[in-house]
């Protein structure tokens, strides 16, 4: 703001720093001015400077900020002008200082919280909250939200248990059908293989596979994809182990539905002389110990203490106590080299796998004298499949683990294994398994929970050799956010993990490439209302 006075004092003008809006311009007299006169007149424009001065923010204001209303004026300007400053950070403090009270306070009984966050607003304008009592009342419809998701996730986790343990319907009709049809169709029964074919289940020219389930339709998935990715299809030969109560079905549905060229061999558990009692006492011990049966059949949430547990955790505890982990047909694997005596090779498949790929250079690996060529699982990123160490499979504060395992062993998968059984018979791997069975149930299965792959892992302690992950992609019945253009390039994928492609709960993206290899087309599917999503 500039002051400027004419040469011949006729004249005052007041302006503002730029010079070209005068805000104020006075004319006097021409002659006679006294300096009483000048005096007063200077004294006057000292009073009207600051009301000047408003006039020249407000015109700063409005072109800087846009704000061309007075009451907006008075906002930004009056507490300035009348010395005050600016409350809004001392306020923040105070706030902060009641939260860490309320933080350290229990909750007033009887505080009737709201049931949304609008009716909160509505009651802090009808009922005038203070600060405390609006902080109180955040903090416990926020800890009554987190104990509602998380009650919500625990119940999440054990439908999906029950969902992952249970038999479909589709599934289940299907078996009986088939178990039905044995009876009285002598079709259905005929002998598998033919006769003629028999001796080409102990030739060891031919690619021998083995696969032990009671899900016909599963096992139909890993026969029909295994023939179909095979480059010489002629030279496979399949052997089919189920239980008693799913042999008719099984043995029907391959009796009706031939897999030509490949052959295939059906055989019950009851069938194989070797299975008695007296050669496996172990396995008989965990199906028909009262402590085992009710750890994996019982109330999975009774004695938890939830608020303790991570969801994760908790899965992971669910996935231990499945029922298949007692199953005869889950441990008899580690009995190949005396079901099949006359082979020398085979790949042991799951019935949660697809092949992809031909497999037959699984036979050419040279396995350097080792029993079982398997993927690693140490050497993913991923935290649930391909990170696995033995650290995460057994109890080290046990002093018999701690003492002759090491935690950061690398472990291997179960479901596409090539053994080597003229290796395995050498070896004590069978009394080794046997004997760390025998020490889980005496610890009261303190050493370990996750069913067959731990004592596997000990048992075959020194006789693995390691085969490149391409062969066996794992975790399709886990991760939601697997890649698809990986699946597409593994000679086996497997669906490990509760998702099974069969179920609803499997993952949609992921279903498609076991339901190719479903015959929807089939009487027995149709009619069982088994139908592709």
């Amino acid at each position: 703001m500039q002051l400027h006075f004419s040469p011949s004092m006729r004249s005052i003008t007041i302006s503002s720093n730029n010079g070209f809006i005068d805000l104020m311009k006075i004319k006097v007299a021409a002659r006679h001015i006294s300096y009483r006169t000048l005096f007063h007149t200077i004294l006057i424009l000292a009073f009207l400077l600051p009301f000047v001065f408003i006039l020249t923010a407000l015109v700063t204001l409005e072109g800087v900020n846009k704000c061309s209303s007075f009451d907006c004026l008075g906002r930004r300007l009056g507490p300035r002008l009348l010395g005050r400053v600016d409350d809004s950070g001392r306020l923040v403090k105070d706030f902060y200082k009641i939260l860490n009270q309320v933080n350290t306070e229990e909750i007033p009984d009887g505080l009737k919280l709201p049931d949304s966050f609008s009716q909160l607003v509505s009651e802090m304008k009808n009922d005038q909250y203070d600060a405390k009592t609006f902080a109180f009342m955040l903090r416990a419809m926020m800890e009554k939200l987190e104990k509602e998701l998380r009650e919500s996730k625990f119940a999440e986790l054990m439908n999906k248990h029950f969902a992952a343990s249970s038999i479909p319907k589709g599934i289940h009709c299907l078996s009986l059908r088939l178990t039905d049809e044995y009876s009285s169709n002598a079709h259905a029964r005929r002998q598998l293989p033919s006769p003629e074919l028999l001796p080409v289940l102990s030739n060891n020219s031919y690619y021998h596979f083995v696969l032990s389930t009671d899900n016909i339709l599963a096992a139909s998935v890993v026969v029909t994809s295994a023939v179909q990715s095979s480059l010489e299809p002629e030279k496979i030969v399949f052997h089919i182990i189920t239980d008693k109560k799913t042999y008719a079905g099984m043995h029907s549905w391959f009796a009706l539905n031939p897999v030509s060229p490949a052959i295939v061999e059906v055989k019950g558990v009851h069938q194989f002389d070797w299975l008695t009692r007296e050669n496996v006492p172990v396995l008989e011990a965990v199906e028909n110990h009262n402590g085992i049966r009710n750890y994996y059949h019982g109330n999975h949430v009774a004695g938890a203490n939830l608020s303790d547990t991570t969801p994760r955790t908790f899965a992971s505890k669910l996935q231990a106590r499945s029922p298949k982990y007692i199953s005869l047909l889950n441990h008899l694997r580690i009995y190949l080299p005396e079901l099949f005596p006359n082979l020398d090779k085979v790949v042991f498949l799951d019935d949660d796998v697809v092949i992809q790929r031909d497999l037959a250079p699984l036979w050419e690996i040279d396995l350097r004298g080792k029993v079982n060529g398997a993927v690693e699982t140490c050497k993913g990123e991923d935290e649930w499949v391909m990170s696995k160490h033995f650290r995460n499979y057994f109890n080290f504060s046990h002093p018999l683990i701690a003492r002759h395992l090491d935690p950061d062993e690398c472990a291997w998968a179960y479901g596409m294994n090539i053994f080597d059984l003229r290796a395995w018979r050498k070896t004590n791997i069978r009394e080794t398994y046997h004997s760390w069975l025998k020490e889980n149930l005496k610890s009261n299965l303190t050493m370990w929970k996750l069913g067959t792959l731990p004592p596997a892992l000990i048992a075959f302690k020194g006789h693995v050799h390691p085969i490149d992950p391409s062969w066996h992609m794992l975790g399709l019945g886990y991760q939601s956010k697997t890649n698809v253009e990986n699946v597409k390039k593994a000679a086996v994928i497997h669906y490990n993990g509760q998702s099974k492609p069969w179920l609803q709960i499997g993952f949609e993206h992921l279903r498609p490439f076991w339901t190719k290899y479903v015959n929807y087309s089939n009487d027995f599917v149709r009619n069982c209302h088994i139908l592709e999503s």
